[in-house]
């Protein structure tokens, strides 16, 4: 069983959360058809990254994948302009999928909640092997959905 990532200054006391352990396939399954439009902060040009590979795959399945990297912003990935933050993509976006450690997303998830009115973000999800349930605690309490340590894909 993985454990949260250390808690870092200004969190909550860590729990874990056990109901992250598994999702039944009907949420995963809910999520994946009513999300057009993902963030993917932690998208790369490179095409040996896992991130490039799971955008390719979403975008050949039919969804808007909006890079956010903010040392490639103003950079183009498979058609779509990279972004430095959440906050500069000028349109809505349903879902961010974070594809950084798991001790960035608690910093992300941060920027996630500070922009998800403005953006319509319903979703926060955590690529597989990034868990953090200080982060999760945290999004559930601002309204959105969380899933951790899973590919969308």
């Amino acid at each position: 069983m993985t454990q949260p990532a250390e808690q870092t200054a200004g969190e909550k006391p860590l729990v874990y959360l056990e109901r992250h352990n598994n999702y039944p396939d009907s949420l995963l399954r809910d999520i994946l058809k009513n999300v057009r439009t993902f963030a993917m902060v932690g998208a790369s040009t490179h095409w040996r990254r896992p991130s490039y590979y799971a955008m390719k795959y979403l975008v050949k399945k039919g969804y808007r994948v909006i890079p956010v990297n903010p040392s490639r912003a103003g950079d183009e990935i498979l058609g779509e302009k990279v972004y430095g933050s959440i906050a500069d993509i000028p349109f809505p976006i349903d879902m961010v999928d974070i594809f950084r450690t798991s001790e960035e997303a608690y910093e992300i998830t941060k920027e996630v909640i500070a922009n998800k009115d403005a953006k319509g973000i319903k979703v926060l999800w955590m690529q597989l092997t990034v868990r953090n349930d200080a982060a999760a605690e945290l999004a559930e309490e601002a309204g959105l959905t969380v899933i951790m340590n899973r590919c969308p894909k």
